[in-house]
Protein backbone atom coordinates (compact mmCIF):
# COMPACT_ATOMS: atom_id res chain seq x y z
CA UNK A 1 0.00 0.00 0.00
CA UNK A 2 2.60 2.52 1.18
CA UNK A 3 4.61 1.53 -2.14
CA UNK A 4 1.98 2.33 -4.31
CA UNK A 5 1.18 5.80 -2.36
CA UNK A 6 4.81 6.43 -3.14
CA UNK A 7 4.04 5.45 -6.62
CA UNK A 8 1.20 8.14 -7.02
CA UNK A 9 3.22 10.22 -5.37
CA UNK A 10 5.55 10.30 -7.32
CA UNK A 11 3.54 10.24 -10.91
CA UNK A 12 1.93 13.25 -9.31
CA UNK A 13 5.05 15.46 -8.80
CA UNK A 14 5.87 14.34 -12.00
CA UNK A 15 2.68 15.76 -13.62
CA UNK A 16 3.24 18.69 -11.68
CA UNK A 17 6.81 19.12 -12.97
CA UNK A 18 5.91 18.62 -16.36
CA UNK A 19 2.66 20.99 -15.98
CA UNK A 20 4.86 23.68 -14.46
CA UNK A 21 7.70 23.53 -17.33
CA UNK A 22 4.33 23.49 -19.66
CA UNK A 23 3.34 26.54 -18.11
CA UNK A 24 6.57 28.14 -17.61
CA UNK A 25 7.62 27.37 -21.07
CA UNK A 26 4.09 28.89 -22.60
CA UNK A 27 4.74 32.21 -20.57
CA UNK A 28 7.92 32.17 -22.00
CA UNK A 29 6.61 32.39 -25.37
CA UNK A 30 3.76 34.92 -24.60
CA UNK A 31 6.47 36.71 -23.00
CA UNK A 32 8.07 37.23 -26.88
CA UNK A 33 5.14 36.47 -28.67
CA UNK A 34 4.19 40.01 -31.01
CA UNK A 35 0.98 41.59 -30.90
CA UNK A 36 -1.18 41.14 -34.18
CA UNK A 37 -0.68 44.90 -35.46
CA UNK A 38 1.73 44.93 -38.66
CA UNK A 39 1.90 48.99 -38.53
CA UNK A 40 3.07 51.20 -36.24
CA UNK A 41 0.77 52.21 -33.63
CA UNK A 42 0.21 55.58 -31.69
CA UNK A 43 -1.70 55.57 -28.78
CA UNK A 44 -2.11 58.26 -25.62
CA UNK A 45 -1.94 57.15 -22.33
CA UNK A 46 -3.30 59.58 -20.02
CA UNK A 47 -1.98 60.82 -16.57
CA UNK A 48 -3.49 58.48 -13.57
CA UNK A 49 -4.57 55.62 -16.23
CA UNK A 50 -4.33 52.10 -14.39
CA UNK A 51 -2.31 49.27 -15.73
CA UNK A 52 -5.51 47.20 -16.63
CA UNK A 53 -7.36 50.29 -18.68
CA UNK A 54 -3.26 50.77 -20.48
CA UNK A 55 -3.06 46.86 -21.04
CA UNK A 56 -6.52 46.48 -22.54
CA UNK A 57 -5.98 49.53 -24.98
CA UNK A 58 -3.20 48.00 -26.46
CA UNK A 59 -4.40 44.61 -27.04
CA UNK A 60 -7.68 46.24 -28.25
CA UNK A 61 -4.49 48.21 -30.90
CA UNK A 62 -2.93 44.93 -31.38
CA UNK A 63 0.13 45.90 -30.15
CA UNK A 64 0.04 42.91 -27.49
CA UNK A 65 -1.74 39.32 -27.86
CA UNK A 66 -3.28 39.01 -24.19
CA UNK A 67 -4.20 42.18 -21.82
CA UNK A 68 -4.42 39.63 -18.70
CA UNK A 69 -0.34 38.68 -19.34
CA UNK A 70 0.55 41.81 -19.41
CA UNK A 71 -1.39 42.97 -16.49
CA UNK A 72 -0.24 40.41 -14.29
CA UNK A 73 3.21 40.41 -15.45
CA UNK A 74 3.34 44.01 -14.84
CA UNK A 75 1.95 43.90 -11.29
CA UNK A 76 4.87 40.70 -10.96
CA UNK A 77 7.33 42.72 -12.02
CA UNK A 78 6.32 45.79 -10.36
CA UNK A 79 6.07 47.92 -13.98
CA UNK A 80 2.86 49.50 -13.19
CA UNK A 81 4.59 51.76 -11.26
CA UNK A 82 6.64 53.29 -13.61
CA UNK A 83 4.29 53.63 -16.19
CA UNK A 84 4.42 57.46 -17.34
CA UNK A 85 1.87 59.50 -19.13
CA UNK A 86 2.12 60.49 -22.90
CA UNK A 87 2.14 59.21 -26.21
CA UNK A 88 3.73 56.52 -27.62
CA UNK A 89 4.81 54.79 -30.48
CA UNK A 90 4.75 51.06 -30.95
CA UNK A 91 6.56 49.14 -34.02
CA UNK A 92 5.21 46.31 -34.74
CA UNK A 93 7.16 43.07 -33.64
CA UNK A 94 7.50 44.87 -30.50
CA UNK A 95 7.52 42.37 -27.50
CA UNK A 96 6.03 42.47 -24.07
CA UNK A 97 9.20 43.47 -21.75
CA UNK A 98 9.68 46.50 -24.95
CA UNK A 99 6.37 47.85 -24.52
CA UNK A 100 7.22 48.04 -21.07
CA UNK A 101 10.49 49.87 -21.56
CA UNK A 102 8.38 52.37 -23.77
CA UNK A 103 5.85 52.61 -21.26
CA UNK A 104 8.64 53.26 -18.49
CA UNK A 105 10.43 55.43 -20.68
CA UNK A 106 8.28 59.01 -21.38
CA UNK A 107 6.65 59.45 -24.57
CA UNK A 108 8.05 58.95 -27.40
CA UNK A 109 5.96 60.92 -30.31
CA UNK A 110 7.64 63.84 -31.05
CA UNK A 111 6.35 67.17 -33.21
CA UNK A 112 7.84 69.69 -34.85
CA UNK A 113 7.99 73.62 -34.58
CA UNK A 114 9.68 75.80 -36.79
CA UNK A 115 10.68 79.29 -36.21
CA UNK A 116 11.54 80.69 -39.75
CA UNK A 117 14.58 83.28 -40.02
CA UNK A 118 13.15 87.17 -40.74
CA UNK A 119 10.23 86.31 -38.17
CA UNK A 120 9.23 88.77 -36.14
CA UNK A 121 8.24 87.82 -32.73
CA UNK A 122 4.46 88.77 -32.96
CA UNK A 123 4.58 85.96 -35.66
CA UNK A 124 6.39 83.13 -33.91
CA UNK A 125 3.57 83.35 -31.08
CA UNK A 126 0.88 83.58 -34.00
CA UNK A 127 2.40 80.14 -34.99
CA UNK A 128 2.99 78.53 -31.69
CA UNK A 129 -0.66 79.74 -30.85
CA UNK A 130 -1.52 76.93 -33.61
CA UNK A 131 0.12 73.98 -32.16
CA UNK A 132 -2.61 72.62 -29.74
CA UNK A 133 -0.22 69.99 -28.58
CA UNK A 134 1.85 72.67 -26.59
CA UNK A 135 0.69 73.44 -22.98
CA UNK A 136 -0.20 77.36 -23.87
CA UNK A 137 1.24 79.21 -20.68
CA UNK A 138 2.34 82.38 -22.14
CA UNK A 139 -0.09 85.53 -22.67
CA UNK A 140 2.47 87.70 -23.67
CA UNK A 141 0.97 89.35 -27.48
CA UNK A 142 3.96 91.24 -28.05
CA UNK A 143 8.02 91.23 -27.56
CA UNK A 144 7.96 93.29 -24.58
CA UNK A 145 5.53 91.36 -22.59
CA UNK A 146 7.14 87.99 -23.63
CA UNK A 147 10.79 89.32 -22.45
CA UNK A 148 8.96 90.07 -18.82
CA UNK A 149 7.11 87.07 -19.05
CA UNK A 150 10.39 84.63 -19.66
CA UNK A 151 12.19 87.09 -17.02
CA UNK A 152 14.65 87.96 -19.77
CA UNK A 153 17.25 90.64 -18.95
CA UNK A 154 16.63 92.42 -22.06
CA UNK A 155 13.51 94.83 -22.16
CA UNK A 156 12.39 93.44 -25.21
CA UNK A 157 12.44 89.52 -26.88
CA UNK A 158 12.59 90.60 -30.42
CA UNK A 159 15.25 88.72 -31.99
CA UNK A 160 16.12 86.93 -28.84
CA UNK A 161 15.41 83.02 -30.21
CA UNK A 162 17.35 81.36 -32.84
CA UNK A 163 15.36 79.87 -36.04
CA UNK A 164 15.67 76.47 -35.85
CA UNK A 165 12.80 73.19 -36.10
CA UNK A 166 12.40 72.01 -32.26
CA UNK A 167 11.05 68.75 -31.41
CA UNK A 168 8.52 68.73 -28.58
CA UNK A 169 6.42 66.01 -26.83
CA UNK A 170 2.54 66.87 -26.15
CA UNK A 171 2.07 68.54 -23.10
CA UNK A 172 5.64 70.46 -23.25
CA UNK A 173 4.87 74.38 -22.19
CA UNK A 174 5.55 77.52 -24.62
CA UNK A 175 7.55 78.26 -22.16
CA UNK A 176 9.71 75.55 -22.13
CA UNK A 177 9.82 75.54 -25.98
CA UNK A 178 10.62 79.36 -25.98
CA UNK A 179 13.38 79.16 -23.41
CA UNK A 180 15.39 76.38 -25.27
CA UNK A 181 15.07 78.68 -28.81
CA UNK A 182 16.74 81.57 -26.71
CA UNK A 183 19.47 79.29 -24.96
CA UNK A 184 20.19 78.28 -28.87
CA UNK A 185 20.46 81.82 -30.02
CA UNK A 186 22.64 82.75 -26.72
CA UNK A 187 24.99 79.80 -27.36
CA UNK A 188 25.73 80.69 -31.34
CA UNK A 189 25.60 84.49 -30.44
CA UNK A 190 28.58 84.17 -27.39
CA UNK A 191 29.98 81.73 -30.06
CA UNK A 192 30.39 84.11 -32.92
CA UNK A 193 30.48 87.37 -31.13
CA UNK A 194 33.99 85.14 -29.47
CA UNK A 195 34.99 84.66 -32.86
CA UNK A 196 34.20 88.35 -34.42
CA UNK A 197 36.75 90.29 -36.75
CA UNK A 198 38.99 92.66 -35.31
CA UNK A 199 37.74 96.44 -35.16
CA UNK A 200 34.14 95.75 -35.22
CA UNK A 201 31.98 99.08 -34.88
CA UNK A 202 30.01 96.79 -32.22
CA UNK A 203 30.45 97.13 -28.44
CA UNK A 204 28.13 94.12 -27.46
CA UNK A 205 26.81 90.99 -28.61
CA UNK A 206 23.39 92.45 -28.62
CA UNK A 207 24.55 94.83 -31.38
CA UNK A 208 25.75 92.33 -33.40
CA UNK A 209 22.40 90.30 -32.96
CA UNK A 210 20.72 94.24 -33.86
CA UNK A 211 22.77 94.05 -37.31
CA UNK A 212 22.38 90.37 -37.89
CA UNK A 213 18.38 91.05 -38.01
CA UNK A 214 18.93 94.05 -40.60
CA UNK A 215 20.99 91.78 -42.54
CA UNK A 216 18.37 89.30 -42.31
CA UNK A 217 15.38 91.30 -43.68
CA UNK A 218 17.82 92.74 -46.42
CA UNK A 219 18.56 89.43 -47.97
CA UNK A 220 17.64 86.17 -48.66
CA UNK A 221 20.40 85.44 -51.08
CA UNK A 222 23.21 83.57 -48.58
CA UNK A 223 26.23 84.28 -50.79
CA UNK A 224 25.31 88.39 -49.96
CA UNK A 225 25.25 88.09 -46.29
CA UNK A 226 28.67 88.97 -45.54
CA UNK A 227 28.80 91.84 -48.46
CA UNK A 228 25.73 93.17 -46.66
CA UNK A 229 27.05 93.05 -43.87
CA UNK A 230 30.03 95.15 -44.90
CA UNK A 231 28.38 97.75 -46.16
CA UNK A 232 26.51 98.26 -43.32
CA UNK A 233 29.86 98.15 -41.19
CA UNK A 234 31.17 100.30 -43.68
CA UNK A 235 28.76 103.24 -42.98
CA UNK A 236 29.04 102.51 -39.06
CA UNK A 237 32.62 102.85 -39.22
CA UNK A 238 32.33 106.33 -41.28
CA UNK A 239 29.30 107.71 -39.21
CA UNK A 240 26.91 107.35 -41.64
CA UNK A 241 23.47 106.25 -41.43
CA UNK A 242 22.35 102.71 -42.12
CA UNK A 243 19.44 104.35 -44.31
CA UNK A 244 17.35 101.07 -44.47
CA UNK A 245 14.37 100.31 -45.29
CA UNK A 246 13.35 97.37 -43.14
CA UNK A 247 13.97 99.32 -40.17
CA UNK A 248 11.43 102.11 -40.91
CA UNK A 249 8.89 99.29 -41.67
CA UNK A 250 9.73 97.93 -38.20
CA UNK A 251 8.98 101.06 -36.44
CA UNK A 252 5.86 101.77 -38.86
CA UNK A 253 4.53 98.46 -37.00
CA UNK A 254 0.91 97.00 -37.58
CA UNK A 255 -0.07 99.88 -39.54
CA UNK A 256 2.57 99.41 -42.87
CA UNK A 257 0.69 98.38 -45.55
CA UNK A 258 3.30 97.51 -48.12
CA UNK A 259 4.28 101.16 -48.69
CA UNK A 260 7.20 102.95 -47.58
CA UNK A 261 6.22 106.71 -48.25
CA UNK A 262 8.02 109.99 -47.83
CA UNK A 263 6.08 110.68 -44.66
CA UNK A 264 7.62 107.46 -43.40
CA UNK A 265 10.46 108.67 -43.95
CA UNK A 266 10.49 111.94 -42.61
CA UNK A 267 8.33 110.72 -39.60
CA UNK A 268 10.92 110.22 -36.52
CA UNK A 269 11.41 107.50 -34.85
CA UNK A 270 14.04 104.97 -33.17
CA UNK A 271 13.86 102.87 -35.55
CA UNK A 272 14.05 105.03 -38.68
CA UNK A 273 17.79 104.48 -40.05
CA UNK A 274 17.24 107.47 -42.33
CA UNK A 275 17.27 109.76 -39.24
CA UNK A 276 19.11 107.90 -36.65
CA UNK A 277 22.32 107.21 -36.66
CA UNK A 278 23.95 104.06 -35.87
CA UNK A 279 22.00 100.82 -35.19
CA UNK A 280 18.12 100.77 -34.01
CA UNK A 281 17.71 100.14 -30.21
CA UNK A 282 16.46 96.48 -31.15
CA UNK A 283 16.36 93.48 -33.76
CA UNK A 284 14.08 94.26 -35.87
CA UNK A 285 13.36 90.59 -36.84
CA UNK A 286 15.06 87.00 -35.75
CA UNK A 287 18.30 86.68 -37.25
CA UNK A 288 19.54 82.72 -38.31
CA UNK A 289 22.79 81.68 -37.47
CA UNK A 290 24.18 82.48 -40.85
CA UNK A 291 23.16 86.38 -40.80
CA UNK A 292 24.83 85.89 -37.12
CA UNK A 293 28.14 85.07 -38.52
CA UNK A 294 28.19 87.50 -41.12
CA UNK A 295 27.48 90.55 -38.78
CA UNK A 296 30.30 89.45 -36.59
CA UNK A 297 32.68 88.60 -40.17
CA UNK A 298 31.47 91.06 -42.68
CA UNK A 299 33.37 91.22 -46.18
CA UNK A 300 34.53 95.13 -46.09
CA UNK A 301 35.19 96.04 -49.56
CA UNK A 302 34.59 99.91 -49.85
CA UNK A 303 31.07 98.88 -50.76
CA UNK A 304 28.32 102.00 -49.31
CA UNK A 305 25.11 100.99 -51.49
CA UNK A 306 23.22 98.44 -52.68
CA UNK A 307 19.91 97.78 -54.16
CA UNK A 308 18.21 95.25 -55.44
CA UNK A 309 17.79 94.02 -58.47
CA UNK A 310 14.31 92.42 -58.57
CA UNK A 311 15.18 88.57 -58.64
CA UNK A 312 16.32 88.90 -54.85
CA UNK A 313 20.21 89.51 -55.19
CA UNK A 314 21.51 93.33 -54.88
CA UNK A 315 23.85 95.24 -56.83
CA UNK A 316 26.51 97.05 -55.09
CA UNK A 317 28.43 100.68 -55.76
CA UNK A 318 31.40 102.21 -53.57
CA UNK A 319 30.05 105.80 -54.64
CA UNK A 320 27.47 107.52 -55.14
CA UNK A 321 27.27 107.95 -58.52
CA UNK A 322 27.67 104.79 -59.45
CA UNK A 323 24.42 103.90 -56.82
CA UNK A 324 22.65 106.06 -58.73
CA UNK A 325 23.23 104.64 -62.26
CA UNK A 326 22.24 101.17 -60.45
CA UNK A 327 19.19 102.70 -59.08
CA UNK A 328 17.77 103.69 -62.54
CA UNK A 329 18.76 100.36 -63.82
CA UNK A 330 17.01 98.75 -61.19
CA UNK A 331 15.03 100.34 -58.42
CA UNK A 332 12.89 102.87 -60.14
CA UNK A 333 10.39 100.53 -61.74
CA UNK A 334 10.48 98.87 -58.11
CA UNK A 335 9.99 101.01 -55.56
CA UNK A 336 7.73 99.62 -53.92
CA UNK A 337 10.20 96.55 -52.76
CA UNK A 338 10.76 96.82 -49.30
CA UNK A 339 13.89 94.74 -49.58
CA UNK A 340 15.85 97.25 -51.65
CA UNK A 341 18.08 100.16 -50.53
CA UNK A 342 16.93 104.10 -51.53
CA UNK A 343 19.51 106.08 -52.54
CA UNK A 344 21.12 107.89 -49.42
CA UNK A 345 22.96 110.87 -49.04
CA UNK A 346 26.35 110.51 -47.87
CA UNK A 347 27.00 112.29 -44.69
CA UNK A 348 29.62 113.88 -43.89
Amino acid sequence: MLKRLLRISALLMLLALVAAGAAWYWLQSALEENGPAREPVELEVKQGSSLRAVAGTLADAGVIEHDWLMYYWGRYKSYDRGIKAGEYRFEPGMVLEDVFALLRSGSNVQYLFTIVEGWRTSEMLAALALHDRIEHTLSAQSAVELAQELDFPEANAEGLFLPETYSYRRGETDRSLLVRANQALRLVLDQRWENRAPDLPLKTPYEALILASLIEKETGVVEERERIAGVFTTRLKKGMRLQTDPTVIYGIGETYDGNITRKHLQTMSPYNTYLIRGLPPTPIALPGAAAISAATQPDETGELFFVARGDGSHKFSKTYAEHNKAVKEFQLQRRDDYRSAPAPRVEN
